[in-house]
């Protein structure tokens, strides 16, 4: 049976320097943990339409947004789990639904426009997305090395650093290597507070000390506008000029 869950919280986004970072992290000490599995590289697949509809949608910044992936947290054989994903943006709430299916069977559905073997509301939604977006394909695939922390005292306050994020617009497969086009610069991290409510006193402070600030980051918009700025410089290389 697949496993299912929903998910509900605002996720704020910094671009730290390397120096910011581990201020970040020694004032973290007393309050987070990082997780069990250490430092993971996330791997995902993002559908979108022929004319990318999705993403250029989400980059108008409208008050509501929405995108379907597929992502694994290790290199997919085909019976690895991976994870279905819906993300909905409601003003800067984040909605995501998930569901969990073998990678050879998640990918099988969407390359033949196959049903997704659940009934439930969560699988209504993302087959609803599907039929709405009617010629949805794998668009790019995208990776980073994340770390992620959570709160001692038991709430959901939870924080994440990811770096090396990579796109790449072939080889669209979670069973193959980590390489692609890098999305940071040298020494940059992208950290990411998610959290249902407000951000911890310690946490406001030491944003503030440091002058960090919230910023809008999308790995697949970035993705994206760097695709697209890539187009237009080829296209003016292979432009012959009459004089």
């Amino acid at each position: 049976m697949a496993y299912q869950a929903t998910f509900k919280r605002y996720e704020i986004k910094y671009l730290l320097t390397q120096q910011q970072k581990e201020a970040v992290l020694q004032a973290m000490k007393p309050y987070m943990k990082l997780d069990g599995y250490g430092r993971t590289v996330i791997r995902n697949i993002y559908f979108d339409t022929g004319n990318f509809r999705l993403i250029r949608r989400s980059l108008e910044k409208p008050s509501y947004k929405e995108k379907l992936r597929i992502r694994s947290y290790q290199t997919a054989a085909d019976d690895d789990s991976v994870f279905v994903e819906l993300k909905k943006k409601y003003k800067s709430v984040v909605y995501k639904r998930r569901l969990t299916l073998p990678e050879a069977q998640a990918m099988n559905i969407f390359r033949y426009d196959l049903p997704l073997p659940v009934q439930s509301q969560i699988a209504e939604e993302i087959e609803y997305f599907r039929s709405y977006y009617a010629d949805l394909h794998p668009a790019v695939f995208l990776s980073y090395e994340r770390e992620a922390f959570y709160s001692l005292d038991g709430g959901d306050f939870r924080v994440t650093f990811d770096e090396n994020i990579l796109y790449r617009e072939s080889d669209l497969s979670l069973s193959s290597e980590v390489y692609g086009i890098p999305l940071l610069g040298e020494g940059q991290t992208l950290m990411e507070i998610k959290t249902s409510g407000g951000l911890p006193l310690w946490m406001s402070h030491t944003l503030n000390r440091l002058k960090v600030f919230k910023t809008s980051f999308s790995k697949y918009g970035m993705a994206y506008q760097h695709m697209m700025t890539k187009s237009e410089t080829d296209e003016e290389r292979n432009t012959c000029y009459v004089c």
